[in-house]
């Protein structure tokens, strides 16, 4: 049922979506949905999760839906951070998600930009999304089907790339909100912020917070 916009009033206790159905895994943005949109996260005092991210992810997690992260880190291939720190980053994360009860089960990242400063990290690869390189890269480690997962972004290029790979697809309003201009891309619901889209998954049968 991809490309059917739909909103959702918070106040009314959500019915099960017909375009989600249990058995993938949530693939969520970073910068955006879990942490805020600031201008750089080089370091990982640059990190501030968004109110509720580590609360949500930790009701997926008792749920038993895997939990990954697929990520865009351009910022590597311009010069502005290595790899090793961004592993870094990525650990303050799970230690800001570990204080709220929750954790990940994988992160993926892309490094490349066709525009990179460093000449290593510089191509149109096939993982930076809308590509889906990153989502088959989370198919192939966590053995789950995509035709049954679930992306959230706040990006036209998160919502894209779920598209792409036959998720479902769910477009929060904090971060870019989908007013990044990339590209056309129509989610299967907008919802506010990460609460509110687990909200929307675990409104599937058989799903338990």
């Amino acid at each position: 049922m991809t490309g059917s916009q739909a909103s959702v009033d918070r106040s009314i206790a959500p019915k099960a979506p017909p375009f989600i159905s249990k058995g993938g895994a949530v693939l969520l943005d970073r910068d955006g949905v879990i942490t805020q949109q600031t201008q750089f996260v080089n370091a990982p005092d640059d990190l501030q999760l968004i109110d509720g991210a580590a609360r949500a992810i930790a009701r997926l997690n008792r749920a038993g839906w895997p939990v990954a992260i697929i990520t865009n880190q351009g910022g590597i291939a311009m010069g502005y951070l290595t790899e090793a720190m961004l592993h870094t980053i990525h650990a303050h994360l799970k230690e800001l998600l570990a204080e709220g009860g929750a954790r990940l089960d994988a992160i993926f990242y892309c490094a490349h930009h066709e525009h990179a400063k460093l000449p290593e990290y510089k191509s149109d690869c096939c993982c930076r999304k809308p590509q889906i390189g990153m989502l088959e890269q989370a198919r192939e480690a966590l053995n789950i089907d995509l035709s049954k997962s679930v992306v959230v972004g706040d990006r036209t290029t998160d919502i894209q790339a779920g598209i792409a790979a036959g998720c479902a697809t769910i477009l929060v309003e904090t971060g870019s909100a989908g007013e990044d201009g990339k590209i056309s891309a129509i989610p299967d619901a907008t919802v506010a912020d990460l609460p509110a889209a687990v909200d929307l998954i675990l409104s599937v049968p058989d799903s338990d917070a």
